[in-house]
C-alpha cells in the first residue's frame, strides 16, 4: 500500500480493479479545509484519461509492474507483437492496450513493455523518436524558418504539426509524450 505522499509521475496504481498510471499530480493545501491531491490518471487497458482527487494521506494500492526492454516486431489482426531480445519470447498487446503510443511505433524500435502478473499491459516509448515525413503540402515561397505550421503524415501513420519548411522525405524528431515536432534531423 502507498499513500498520496508517495505519488510520482509514471507510478501505476490499482483503482476498482483497473490499472492506472499517474500522468500528473498536484498537492494542494487550501487556506481552509484539508489538503488534497489532484491527479490525472491514464487507464492502461484502453488509454482513457481520468481526473481524480484524493484526500492527503489517502491510501491507494500500488500495482507491481515489471518493465522489460523489448523490440517491436509487427502488428496483425489488432495485436502488436514485441520480442524480448534475450529470450526471443514474443508478447502480443492489443491495440486498445497501446493507446496513443501505437502512433509512434516503428518496426524494429526498442521500447519498454510493462507487464503485470506476466501479462503485457502497455508500452513506454523513448521520449524522442526519428520518423520520416511521407505526406505534407509543399511550403509556400517566403515561408521558411519562422512562421506557421502545417500537418504532416509520418511513416507510422501519425499526423503532427510541422514548420512550413519541412518537406516530404525529411526525417523529423518527435516528442512522443506530447506528439509534437522537435526538429528536423
Amino acid at each position: 500500500m502507498a499513500t498520496t505522499a508517495d505519488f510520482r509521475n509514471g507510478m501505476v496504481i490499482s483503482l476498482k480493479g483497473n490499472l492506472y498510471t499517474i500522468v500528473e499530480f498536484l498537492h494542494v493545501k487550501p487556506g481552509k479545509g484539508g489538503a488534497f491531491v489532484r491527479t490525472k490518471l491514464k487507464r492502461l487497458s484502453d488509454g482513457s484519461v481520468l481526473e481524480k482527487t484524493f484526500r492527503a494521506g489517502e491510501r491507494v494500492e500500488e500495482a507491481r509492474v515489471e518493465k522489460r526492454p523489448m523490440q517491436y516486431l509487427y502488428h496483425a489482426e489488432g495485436l502488436y507483437y514485441f520480442m524480448d531480445s534475450s529470450t526471443y519470447e514474443q508478447l502480443p498487446i492489443s491495440e486498445a492496450g497501446l493507446g496513443r503510443e501505437k502512433s509512434f511505433l516503428k518496426e524494429g524500435a526498442e521500447v519498454t513493455v510493462l507487464t503485470h502478473n506476466n501479462e503485457a499491459i502497455g508500452v513506454e516509448l523513448p521520449i524522442f523518436v526519428e520518423l520520416e515525413v511521407v505526406e505534407t503540402e509543399p511550403g509556400v515561397r517566403g515561408n521558411t524558418v519562422s512562421g506557421g505550421t502545417k500537418p504532416a503524415k509520418l511513416e507510422t501513420g501519425a499526423t503532427i504539426q510541422v514548420p512550413l519548411f519541412v518537406q516530404r522525405g525529411d526525417r523529423v524528431k518527435v516528442d512522443t509524450r506530447e506528439g509534437t515536432y522537435i526538429e528536423r534531423v
